[in-house]
């Protein structure tokens, strides 16, 4: 497999390692490999945690017996290639089979563009619900840089997330979000969010958690066994 570039942070003096996906895809016989890098932080530490899934955006059924989470930055590149091209894998085998919800909380480490976007977010879900937080959610990835830009602040301003709203709502929902953000009532969920990073010991993004377990796989079909186990209670 082809070796991948590492890049450095220079501001936080941390680096980030790649972490392989091997997807089992086959399609006219051929095997698409899939793989991105895990951004990290500066920090080593694992912990489990009873996580409150309430008031939490998902995709899939409230019923479904296992609950995945994926913390993510919107600056993050790799969390861009992981919303692009492994959630639609997981959507379809997992979340639409009833098997699996998934989850997504904020892990906002980059740099203040991250903060900024996450709050904004989680205004747009507490005031337009959760089909719009997710229009809204794939949007933000889709006009992610695709260069370095991502080290770069005040790209993700409240103009741009505004702007980005209007795409997907009306205006008059764009000004309660807008309301909202500027009040800082997203403010408490941004934060349990961050809460429930450090305590699990995440330490990059993407990063996966089944049922509150770390998954530590390298491929879809370890994601997908840990789902089984988790659902039989394993």
């Amino acid at each position: 497999m082809a070796n991948n570039k590492k890049y450095t942070k220079n501001s936080k003096n941390s680096s980030s390692k790649f972490i392989f996906w091997v997807v089992g895809l086959i399609a006219v016989g051929i095997l698409a490999l899939i793989f991105f890098g895990n951004h990290n932080k500066d920090q080593n530490n694992t912990a489990s945690e009873k996580i409150d899934y309430a008031n939490q955006p998902f995709l899939g059924d409230k019923s479904a017996p296992v609950s995945i989470i994926e913390f993510g930055d919107y600056k993050c590149p790799n969390c861009k290639n992981f919303a692009d091209q492994v959630i639609p894998l997981i959507q379809k085998d997992l979340v639409d089979t009833g098997k699996a919800k998934l989850y997504f909380m904020n892990d906002s480490f980059i740099n203040v563009d991250s903060e900024r976007s996450a709050k904004f977010a989680e205004s747009v879900y507490q005031e337009l619900g959760n089909d719009t937080f997710w229009k809204f959610h794939d949007l933000l990835y889709k006009k992610q840089p695709e260069d370095t830009k991502y080290e770069q602040i005040d790209l993700y301003t409240e103009k741009f997330l505004t702007d980005t709203l209007k795409e997907v709502a009306s205006d008059k929902d764009v000004e309660k979000v807008v309301q909202n953000f500027q009040a800082k009532k997203s403010d408490a969920a941004w934060k349990k969010d961050m809460d429930y990073a450090e305590k699990l010991g995440v330490t990059g993004t993407p990063t996966i958690f089944v049922n509150g377990k770390k998954f530590e796989g390298g491929s879809m079909e370890d994601l997908k066994k840990m789902v089984d186990k988790a659902a039989k209670g394993k």
